[in-house]
């Protein structure tokens, strides 16, 4: 099955400077974003204390619960929304301080809104330190994968497919990361789960066209790189996007239907797979034609 014709010529590397623009005001978009709001909006995982979720039998706005907390001395507490009828109660604290907290909770809503009209689905907590060295091996695994890529890429074709390969997954990081910023997600160890999903799509679409672009260039070594690239992106492009709607609709499926526990995972999914797809056509192999530019304008100084 094709969705282009074996024939498509479409001029992707002529877009060059209007996809450059396109996506350096995405990345300026994700990154005022996340200084606005002070960072990302790190879960419990990351920066320690409890989480409580609770399930209302009826409509609950955060102000009632709030109200409702202010008896336990928790009106100040992060309160949000999770789904159709339930809040995510997040409460910084040590152990100590969070001592029965379940307990403290249960009462003071069952004072406000009475016995049987709610349900507290789960309580955690983790530790400061152990939100620290959560949120540091989540950083390194990010880095770590970009770096083995690194390897692997320059040892599988050469060191200008990696460079570009390793932009386009920053690039995709990013963006993704923005999107959840702007939207004010809660940012945990579910989310990092799928930005390592999408790095390893992203760049396993990449490594399929820059297979195809070294098939290419061995077989016409006189043809010009702008027109290797462009064959190459054009001839792989029923694969690359066949293979992103079957995974997008999968993800945007979990999304709708899933529940609200893996809604932030199935997002990312779906952000990511958008922007991996449009990276591996736009960024990747663009760089690699930059590279080969400047390469050539030193041989001939």
């Amino acid at each position: 099955m094709e969705i282009f014709k074996s024939g498509t010529k479409i001029n992707f590397v002529g877009k060059i400077k209007a996809v450059m623009i396109f996506s350096i005001v995405l990345i300026a978009v994700s990154i005022f974003s996340m200084i606005y709001h002070g960072g990302l909006n790190l879960g419990i995982d990351f920066v320690g204390g409890s989480l409580v979720q609770i399930r209302f039998n009826k409509p609950t706005g955060v102000e009632q619960v709030r109200e409702a907390f202010k008896p336990i001395n928790l009106q100040g507490s992060i309160i949000q929304t999770f789904g159709a009828d339930e809040l995510v109660v997040r409460v910084t604290g040590s152990a100590g301080e969070l001592k029965d907290l379940s307990a403290r909770v249960e009462n003071a809503l069952t004072e406000a809104f009475g016995k049987g009209a709610f349900e507290i689905r789960r309580v955690e907590y983790v530790g400061p330190k152990v939100g620290k060295d959560l949120r540091n091996k989540a950083i390194f695994a990010i880095v770590f994968s970009w770096i083995g890529m690194l390897i692997y890429i320059t040892w599988r074709f050469e060191l200008r497919h990696a460079v570009g390969g390793i932009i386009a997954l920053i690039h995709d990081v990013l963006i993704t990361v923005g999107v959840l910023s702007l939207l004010d997600r809660e940012f945990t160890l579910a989310i990092v789960a799928a930005l390592l999903a999408v790095i390893g799509y992203s760049i396993n679409d990449t490594i399929v066209i820059f297979d195809r672009l070294r098939e290419t260039v061995r077989k016409d070594t006189a043809m010009p790189m702008k027109d290797a690239i462009n064959a190459s992106i054009n001839q792989t492009l029923s694969r690359t996007l066949l293979t992103s709607l079957t995974v997008l609709f999968v993800v945007v499926v979990l999304f709708l239907f899933g529940g609200s526990v893996i809604r932030d995972f199935a997002l990312t999914l779906i952000v990511g797979v958008i922007i991996g797809t449009y990276s591996s056509i736009f960024i990747a192999s663009p760089i690699v034609l930059f590279w080969d530019k400047k390469y050539l304008e030193k041989k001939r100084v």
